[in-house]
């Protein structure tokens, strides 16, 4: 429960004080109105006592009243009504609000206030551990507590208005205050008049309100004197008359007024009548109509929303569960004077609400100095003093001797009770078992209505022992008579007294107050009175610190018949969970959602979004979704209905962002309320600003942008360069790739050197490429920007007019200075052509892709912002009124982190992340755009086959190109023809049947020689050329022209699927824009398939003819080496497995290359016939070689391509490491090259297709191949299986290689298993079946046996041999008796790859028998790895051998 700033015993006494009514005349009444106040107004602030007051009760002991404070009401006085009693209590709890600016109206999600504390603790999530700690210091501090200052005040208003009733005379008057004024002509007969009409008010019986404590109601006489008007002298003279006739005790003399309104108006005085009468909107009609007004526009705006029924929206209904339990159409006194005078308490709050609104309070008291507030303060302490004690310490001791007497008892109560509480007890019954008799009324001379009211005199002046004995007392004499009302009435009190009674001389009778709430409930239906009773008992427990049971109290006493009263208990019983010494955070955020539904219902929407967003930071972020969204969808309409516009947006906004479980209705339920409350928004601001929509997600981190055109398709056989595309995926190692590529051609294109300035081409830029630096785009070029959406929900949404928001800087790049022109965020067609994509529809629980595209026309600083559209549900095309106002426009922003820093110390120590400008492009003056298509570019070759294509470079710009190079990755896959090749070739369709090769008439089996250097064909150092120029026309290729040239391809030497790339470089003939934007690249990737077709293999050897071993000279020795001939064998074998319809294959020349040797003449035995090979055939060429007299180098087919091929093919490692290792005699440099053609049948049309391959020989009798070592090993195991097995391989083989489009990583190095090193080692035993041998003559049989060990592995193997092994195998105990090895018992060997080694060993037996020999054991374990433990081999069978005795 939340703890309130008065005390428990303070709460109590307030709420139950000595009544007294007032009836004044009307001089006395205009008197007291000088200072805007009526008389009882006059002195409510001097009500409470200062000092004590003392009295004697009937054992004429002494009782001290401290704090004692009256009640002065007009006389009038008339207790609400049912509705009224509502409209007040309502009243009051609506105007009294937390403070402006409190967490009860402004929330932020992720960090709500909870209102637990006058400071506003701060709780944060995750915060359930900090704020357990917290409450654990706030329940111990006096300085912190929670308050709740709008149930205070329902509480005191609550109390302040319960009427009069029979059983108890609590609130009946116990004096009466009589006030004339002394400026009467005869006030003595004023008094008297109105001492009659108080006297005819009580006892004629025409009124049942006011009710009267005693019969003898006590009269106080005073005589008002306004100082500033009256004759002192003549008001002192009457005072005296007064004292004469109504004693010194019974009369007073009041002098107030002592200076006129207009004097006191330039003086401020304290207005200690503002805290009472402005204390709650009783008093405070303006606030009231206020909160009335707004209560209404929040019922009818959401009465609805909240389930209520129509005829309760409104939170002033006509009836309300709040009633009393007396006749609504008591009598009151209302004769003319009377009512004229004494009634203005109620009259003043409805005059002032029917009137007109004042712009500031009226000032009070201005007629009264600070003396005359200390003559009301006296004269309060002089009535009750003089005249209010006495009078009620009379009565106690005239009811005392009255019960006495009637009892027949002792002459006091106190031993009278004794003896009572000491005989035996009356057995209380069960409510269950009581009939109703809550409407049975006691005479007033009743002796149990006397203990009950003597009780109730005590009470009031503080007695609470004697009270709690007579209340004791009572409580047995109604539970006798079975009068409950009356009973409850008496436990309730009983239980209050002994609470209170100093020294505690008996524990809180908790039961009591149980017993009393559940008869006012159950029996006599007076849910008022248990409201009270249950208000008390709760404030009681929660002193004791029993916040359980106060809790439990309060849940008890919410029903259905009140809303606000069961709001305000569960707010209660919440913070009752959330004191407890172990505070129950999850109870309180429940019973605060309670609370707040309550609040709802019951019209208090400030109240309920207050509870709601308390409740609400225990629930968020602990995973209970449903809870969370209900929450916030409640918050959302709240603050809607509150006209507080962007909480509720940021509610609903929650909502939609999350991961949501609910159902879709339920999800298209929250989104159409937030569409709506959004669009509200947006109407009410009119800023023209657009607000950021929480639907779809963006995710902003994944946004791709793209610069430049879009890729071509391709036209016929025209096939347009791949460039980069967003729909291909990122690739780092490719990303490398391309880098390195670009960085070569720049090299060769700044003479050997790459600028330090220099920045690889980025065309599109996403999360993983560098984006620390501006990107460069192209006036007139567009710029396309992917946006990557996700619906979270399971509805779809609608989203139309999307576009995006950018900001543009003009700039001008011509001049020497770059100059600002102007800013815009405006989508100005003259500046950007921004795209609109009309339609754009998200399904439920999709990620979507949007591409956008903007198209500048101007120079300048681009900065995209965010994207723009329309959000809406359902399809956007319904154009019905009510997807119309379902639909709004909002925008998001794309923020991109950029990459976290890692360099310096600072930044490894501190989370700091670089800047990201992929957004940010610059706009560029115009650049050149080269576009290039490929003409009967194949897919598929042979290795080694040559083909002719074309490749079309087109200028598509305004502004010339020049510098057209291309790097590629494989330079020895294609060539543009040599230096000296013509450039304006016959068109493609003209060359389409032509071969690739230039051929010439010569005679056959003789060979012609041609010097050819390799500078023609543009290699220089040996190496492959990976850049090549492109010459063009004068050297530029101009706007919109064309240029088109032969490409020669030869496929690739190796079978499979290669990816080749290209990178066209272009350069721009004006002037650079920058140093690091002065080129632009194109990129192209092409996949070719690869086919086997021939194995070249070739050897050479020495001819054997003999030469004299004499020498004249040295010349002539040196001319005879110069003379030498060597034979070259060639070997060719036809690998092709037919699957590309090849038939067969015709070796159609043989060339050379060398600077020593040249082929001389073939020598082959067929002649001079084509050698022709079908499937699987091979041929064997054989040729004579002979020196060359000439140091150039000598070649046959020494055009293009067959030259430019043979100068870019790749040299192997063996053959570049020739020039480090110093030559031999046995060393030879000659390069074979053979010319083949092959007849393929493809569409019943039979096509002859060209190539060549190379073999290079270096070692006089070492055999060199067409392919690699490892493909050549692979083709001998192919070789070596079945033909049906090596078909079936084959083409599982060629299947999956085709869909390998990428080379795979190695697998990396699998360790051996335990399984494979068992196997290692092979042992085979050597030894006879069977042996005889003399046992007789000699003992011992030696029989020489052999271990041989076979190296299974190709690696180098470490074995041991143990031949002390004991057979313990169930086979080897079979075999009858025991042997011996001789000799050495343990060997260590070192096996060489394959290596098979011989152990000899002897057996030694001692008589005859079949022995096993199987028992040596061999460990095995490779050499190089030394951690692997050694694996027993296994043995397949036992070796059994026969001894005999002969």
């Amino acid at each position: 429960m939340a703890q309130c700033v008065q005390s428990v015993q303070e709460f109590i006494q307030d709420s139950f004080v000595p009544m007294v009514a007032v009836l004044c005349s009307e001089d006395a009444e205009r008197v007291t109105r000088k200072n805007s106040l009526s008389f009882p107004e006059l002195l409510r602030p001097f009500c409470r006592l200062t000092s004590e007051g003392h009295l004697r009760d009937p054992n004429n002991q002494v009782v001290v009243v401290k704090g004692l404070r009256i009640s002065v009401t007009g006389i009038n006085t008339r207790p609400p009504q049912s509705p009224e009693l509502h409209r007040l209590l309502s009243r009051t709890v609506s105007v009294c609000q937390p403070p402006e600016g409190s967490p009860a109206n402004v929330f932020t999600a992720g960090d709500y206030d909870l209102n637990i504390s006058d400071r506003t603790v701060k709780a944060s999530v995750p915060w359930y551990s900090d704020w357990k700690e917290t409450l654990t210091q706030l329940s111990s501090s006096k300085y912190y507590t929670a308050t709740t200052p709008w149930f205070e005040t329902y509480r005191e208003n609550f109390l302040q208005s319960m009427p009069a009733s029979e059983h108890e005379f609590l609130n009946h008057y116990l004096a009466c205050m009589l006030v004339v004024s002394s400026c009467e002509a005869v006030p003595t007969e004023q008094f008297l008049k109105l001492s009659q009409e108080q006297h005819r008010i009580q006892h004629s019986g025409e009124y049942t309100h006011p009710k009267w404590f005693i019969p003898n109601t006590l009269k106080y006489y005073v005589l008002l004197h306004d100082i500033s008007e009256g004759d002192e002298q003549r008001a002192d003279s009457v005072y005296e008359d007064m004292k004469q006739r109504y004693g010194t005790q019974g009369c007073y003399l009041l002098k107030i007024n002592s200076r006129s309104g207009s004097t006191g108006a330039d003086e401020q005085m304290p207005d200690p009548w503002s805290q009472y009468l402005h204390k709650t909107s009783i008093h405070n009609p303006e606030l009231y109509e206020e909160s009335a007004v707004s209560n209404a526009v929040e019922n009818n705006i959401g009465a609805e929303e909240d389930g209520l029924d129509p005829s309760i929206r409104d939170c002033i209904s006509e009836t309300h569960p709040l009633q009393l339990d007396h006749l609504t159409d008591a009598g009151y006194p209302g004769n003319d004077a009377s009512q004229s005078v004494n009634n203005v308490d109620e009259m003043r709050p409805q005059k002032q609400a029917s009137g007109t609104s004042h712009t500031s309070p009226t000032p009070r008291g201005t007629c009264l100095t600070l003396n005359d507030h200390d003559h009301i303060r006296q004269f309060i302490q002089e009535f009750t003093f003089r005249g209010l004690l006495p009078h009620i310490e009379k009565n106690i001791r005239q009811l005392n001797d009255q019960l006495v007497s009637r009892k027949g008892l002792s002459r006091s109560l106190f031993s009278a009770t004794k003896k009572l509480f000491g005989g035996g007890k009356v057995p209380e019954k069960s409510i269950a078992e009581l009939k109703n008799t809550a409407g049975l009324l006691y005479p007033s001379e009743a002796p149990e209505l006397q203990i009950r009211k003597m009780a109730d005199l005590c009470f009031l002046v503080q007695h609470y022992e004697l009270a709690y004995n007579c209340y004791h007392t009572a409580k047995k004499d109604f539970l006798s008579d079975q009068a409950m009302l009356y009973a409850a009435g008496a436990l309730e009190m009983a239980a209050v007294a002994a609470f209170l009674q100093s020294g505690a001389p008996r524990p809180y009778p908790a039961h009591y107050m149980d017993t009393a709430i559940q008869t006012y409930r159950e029996v006599c239906k007076n849910m008022l009175l248990a409201e009270r009773c249950c208000i008390l008992s709760a404030e009681i427990l929660k002193s004791q610190a029993k916040y359980s049971d106060a809790a439990t109290l309060l849940i008890k006493m919410t029903s259905e018949d009140s809303d606000l009263r069961s709001a305000l208990l569960l707010e209660q019983a919440a913070h009752c969970f959330i004191n407890m010494r172990t505070p129950m955070v999850r109870k309180f955020a429940f019973h605060m959602i309670l609370a707040g539904h309550r609040f709802s219902k019951a019209g208090q929407k400030r109240h309920a979004l207050r509870c709601y967003c308390q409740a609400l930071q225990v629930y968020k972020g602990k995973g209970w979704t449903l809870a969370e969204d209900h929450i916030n969808f409640t918050i959302g309409r709240q603050s809607f209905t509150l006209r507080q516009p962007e909480n509720a947006v940021a509610a609903f906004r929650h909502i939609l962002i999350n991961d949501s479980k609910q159902s879709a209705i339920q999800q298209a339920a929250f989104l159409r309320e937030y569409l709506y409350v959004y669009k509200s928004m947006s109407q009410l601001a009119g800023d023209g600003s657009l607000p950021q929509l929480p639907l779809p997600c963006l995710h902003s981190s994944q946004t791709r942008v793209f610069f430049g055109h879009e890729r071509r398709l391709a036209e016929g056989e025209k096939q347009a360069a791949t460039h980069v595309s967003l729909e291909q995926e990122f690739d780092r190692d490719l990303s490398q790739l391309w880098r390195e590529l670009e960085e070569q051609v720049v090299s060769v294109a700044n003479r050997g050197t790459v600028p330090i300035t220099f920045q690889p081409s980025q065309c599109c830029l996403n999360s993983q490429t560098d984006n620390l630096r501006h990107p460069l785009a192209i006036v007139e070029e567009p710029i396309i920007v992917e946006v990557v959406f996700r619906n979270p929900l399971k509805v779809p949404l609608a989203l139309s007019a999307l576009c995006l928001l950018w900001k543009f800087t003009l700039k001008d790049f011509s001049g020497p200075e770059d100059g600002t022109t102007r800013e815009t965020t405006t989508a100005l067609n003259d500046i950007i052509d921004t795209q609109v994509i009309p339609e754009f529809t998200i399904s439920p629980e999709e990620t979507k892709v949007a591409r956008l595209r903007l198209l500048p026309h101007k120079t300048g600083e681009l900065h995209v912002l965010g994207v723009v559209y329309n959000l809406g549900t359902g399809e956007v095309g319904d154009s019905s009124l009510a997807e119309d106002l379902m639909c709004v426009r909002g925008q998001q922003n794309l923020e991109i982190q950029g990459p976290r820093l890692n360099m310096t110390k600072e930044e490894k120590t501190s989370v700091r992340y670089g800047p990201d400008h992929r957004l940010d492009p610059i706009i560029t003056p115009p650049m050149p755009l080269l576009e290039v298509f490929f003409i009967n570019f194949p897919t598929g070759l042979l290795c080694g086959e040559i083909r002719k294509a074309w490749v079309e470079f087109v200028n598509v710009s305004a502004v010339p190109l020049t510098g057209l190079r291309v790097a590629s990755t494989h330079p020895e896959f294609f060539t543009f023809g040599s230096a000296t090749s013509d450039l304006t070739p016959v068109t493609p369709t003209a060359a389409e049947h032509c071969s690739a090769y230039k051929t010439v008439a010569m005679p056959p089996s003789v060979a012609t020689m041609s010097l050819v250097s390799p500078a023609v064909f543009g290699v220089t150092s040996g190496d492959q050329p990976v850049v090549a120029e492109i010459p063009l026309s004068r050297g530029v290729l101009g706007p919109g022209e064309a240029l088109q040239i032969p490409l020669w391809l030869r496929g690739p030497d190796r079978e499979g699927v290669h990816e080749i790339n290209f990178l066209f470089y272009y350069e721009m003939t004006h002037l650079r824009f920058s140093e690091t934007f002065s080129h632009r690249v194109l990129r192209h990737t092409a996949f070719i398939c690869a086919s086997r077709s021939l194995s070249v293999r070739a050897t050479a050897s020495r001819s054997n003819t003999l030469h004299s071993r004499e020498r004249d000279t040295e010349e002539q020795q040196e001319a005879e080496e110069k003379n030498a001939s060597m034979l070259v064998f060639v070997d060719v074998e036809n690998i092709n497995t037919s699957e590309a319809g090849v038939r067969e294959f015709h070796i159609v020349q043989v060339s050379s290359s060398s600077r020593q040797w040249r082929l001389h003449k073939c020598i082959n035995p067929v002649g001079d016939k084509d050698s022709k090979l079908t499937s699987r055939e091979r041929g064997k060429l054989c040729f004579k070689a002979t020196r060359c007299r000439t140091e150039e180098g000598g070649i046959v087919s020494c055009t293009t391509p067959c030259a430019d091929f043979f100068f870019r093919r790749g040299l192997h490692s063996e053959a570049r490491r020739g020039g480090v290792i110093v030559k031999k005699c046995s060393e030879v440099e000659l390069d074979i090259i053979v010319l083949w053609k092959a007849y393929v049948v493809e569409d019943n049309k039979q096509l002859i297709l060209e190539g060549q391959l190379h073999v290079a020989l270096q070692t006089i009798g070492k055999e060199s191949c067409s392919l690699s070592q490892k493909e050549y090993i692979r083709l001998i195991s192919e070789e070596s299986c079945d033909t049906e097995d090596m078909a079936t391989e084959k083409s599982e083989t060629q299947e999956m290689v085709l869909l390998k489009f990428k080379p795979d990583v190695p697998p990396p190095l699998s360790k051996p298993s335990m399984e494979q090193l068992s196997h290692l080692i092979k042992t085979c035993l050597h030894y006879p079946e069977s042996y005889d041998h003399p046992f007789p003559q000699k003992s011992l049989c030696m029989v020489p046996v052999t271990l041989t060990l076979s190296n299974c592995s190709l690696a180098q193997v470490d074995v041991i041999v143990d031949l002390r092994h004991k057979t313990t195998s169930p086979e080897s105990l079979e075999v009858h008796g025991s042997f011996s090895w001789l000799g050495q018992t343990q060997y260590k060997l070192q096996l060489q790859a394959q290596e098979v080694y011989r152990l000899f060993l002897k057996a030694c037996f001692f008589q005859a028998g079949v022995y096993n020999l199987g028992t040596p054991r061999v460990f095995a374990k490779l050499a190089q790895t030394s951690a692997m433990c050694e694996t027993s081999q296994q043995s397949a069978m036992p070796a059994l051998i026969i001894v005999n005795s002969i």
